[in-house]
């Protein structure tokens, strides 16, 4: 089991300076992210008057969002191995790719980078609201929790078969692509029933700033399930005991 693999770190793991240029990286990375796919909704809503719920506003939202992470991904993987997502983080953490500390380090710095993103778009419109996830009209909020899960077990599944495996050999070369295609997938499968978060740190911005926390938790819960679950089933089945190579630290 990976749980078994678990490590909580050292104390002064935080203070190493390796570590806390992993949570700038993180930290810059998720201001890309946020800036860029949320960004593009709020613009969308703007020249359509809010009509960002059309089938060309979820095409939009699901390619901004899929060549933002794709950049996001690129630029931080060789300082933090681009999580830019508190999901992905748990994931690695769950099957002992990053102890708890550096976990936590990690979780504080995309917060805070989805918080800013989110002000800084907010000032640079000129005031125009960064709209909290929410439900469509008939999805419950367990619903929706399922969504995350199946979802966001889909992205870990492919970060750690891209990423994380150590007999990944080439393919990890596409990682960053593969992974912004798979959440560009799940936005047009999902946005339309709960917009498709698949990262609590995405919809955390967009509520601290907007203030508005209506089944939040659904955003929470549904993805760090998602991520527990792939990590699990993958480092299990195709990993192992016996191919398990811890990775560096600043990496996964």
């Amino acid at each position: 089991m990976p749980i078994s693999r678990i490590a909580i770190g050292n104390p002064g793991e935080a203070s190493r300076p390796d570590a806390i240029r992993a949570a700038f990286a993180e930290f810059f990375s998720m201001i890309i992210f946020v800036f860029a796919g949320e960004g593009s909704g709020m613009a969308f809503n703007k020249l359509t008057d809010n009509g960002s719920t059309t089938p060309s506003g979820l095409v939009a939202a699901a390619l901004a969002h899929a060549f933002a992470l794709f950049v996001a991904v690129s630029v931080g993987a060789n300082i933090s191995g681009g999580h830019v997502n508190p999901a992905v983080t748990f994931g690695a953490f769950i099957g002992g790719n990053i102890t708890l500390l550096r976990t936590i380090l990690y979780w504080i710095a995309q917060l805070l980078g989805s918080v800013v993103a989110c002000l800084l778009l907010k000032f640079a419109t000129g005031g125009q609201e960064t709209s909290a996830f929410s439900l469509s009209s008939g999805v419950s909020a367990w619903n929706a929790v399922v969504f995350e899960i199946v979802m966001t077990f889909g992205l870990v599944y492919t970060v750690y078969a891209t990423a994380v495996d150590p007999k990944k050999g080439n393919v990890g070369i596409v990682a960053p692509i593969a992974i912004g295609f798979i959440v560009g997938a799940n936005i047009l499968a999902g946005g339309a029933f709960d917009g498709a978060s698949m990262n609590p740190a995405v919809s955390f911005g967009p509520a601290v700033v907007s203030w508005s926390w209506t089944n939040h938790w659904v955003y929470w819960l549904g993805p760090m399930a998602g991520a527990a679950i792939a990590a699990i089933v993958y480092d299990n089945i195709f990993i192992g005991e016996s191919t398990h190579e811890p990775l560096p630290a600043n990496d996964f």
